[in-house]
């Protein structure tokens, strides 16, 4: 092998990490065309577990190696939220176990070959602008700066405030997930249609520990009059401290009513219907 290739294989093993996975555009940008990946996938020292899509040989993919791939190699700003973050910390003896699928936020599409990856799991992509107004992550996470040991982001846009990292993996790669007040948010939203009224109120009566700050923030800039009705129902049941400190008269509720569950009972403070077994708010 000539110095020039072993000096690109080098480089190659310090910037693609064993078990991450970037697409033939990344290596391309890096100088590493069509027939250099081909001989390294012959010389087994590339895999390509799909077409255009390429790692280093290291055990089997899973889909945290994918979406630390993402967000951190391939500028791609998608977070993991609702359902899936809730579990990751630590509130999934609250929901059914639905790991199989993993709920991803944010502006863009994911790439189509998610889909065509060989995981157990399968990707749900939500538009996170649907939900708010404004998307602080609007360009990839590769320069963000994460304290790993408190899993905060130093940056000043104080919308950021509503991610998180996990370290995760054998080098302790960060994972952005959504916090737990954003999750929640991200959650009610997939109601009724894709979750479950009384898993819910289990999971709104173990969230006592959520930031008021947050909430009011992410409360102020979400979209969606569902959603937020929804919150204070379920905030109003559990009588959690944090509710004290939230300015419900500076958030738009909306008016009217909105039927949520055919057939449920009416609640007379958030005008929504809610299963006839879930008491409503008295």
């Amino acid at each position: 092998m000539g110095d020039e290739n072993r000096s690109k294989l080098n480089r190659l093993e310090r910037d693609l990490p064993e078990g991450l996975l970037v697409t033939a555009a990344w290596l391309d940008e890096r100088g590493y065309y069509p027939s250099l990946r081909k001989k390294y996938v012959d010389l087994e020292w590339l895999d390509s577990p799909v077409r255009g899509v390429y790692r280093r040989r290291r055990g089997s993919i899973t889909w945290q190696h994918v979406v630390i791939s993402l967000q951190n190699l391939l500028d791609i700003p998608l977070i993991v939220g609702g359902r899936t973050a809730l579990e990751l910390q630590g509130y999934a003896h609250f929901l059914s176990h639905r790991r199989q699928v993993i709920h991803l936020y944010g502006r863009e599409r994911p790439p189509t070959w998610l889909a065509k990856l060989k995981l157990e799991e399968r990707f749900i992509a939500h538009k996170s602008t649907r939900l708010f107004h404004n998307e602080p992550i609007t360009r990839g996470l590769v320069n963000l700066s994460v304290n790993l040991e408190t899993g905060e982001l130093f940056n000043h846009d104080p919308l950021r405030s509503h991610f998180s990292a996990q370290r995760w993996g054998q080098w302790d790669w960060p994972l952005l997930t959504s916090t737990s007040e954003r999750a929640f948010l991200e959650l009610l939203d997939d109601l009724p249609d894709n979750e479950s009224f009384h898993q819910v109120d289990m999971l709104a009566e173990g969230l006592a520990s959520l930031s008021p700050r947050r909430l009011q923030k992410l409360l102020l800039d979400c979209r969606s009059v569902k959603v937020k009705r929804l919150f204070f129902f379920f905030a109003d049941r559990h009588r959690h401290a944090w509710l004290k400190h939230l300015d419900k008269n500076a958030i738009d509720l909306g008016r009217g009513k909105r039927m949520l569950v055919k057939g449920g009972k009416l609640d007379p403070v958030y005008q929504i219907t809610v299963p006839e077994d879930l008491d409503a708010v008295s």
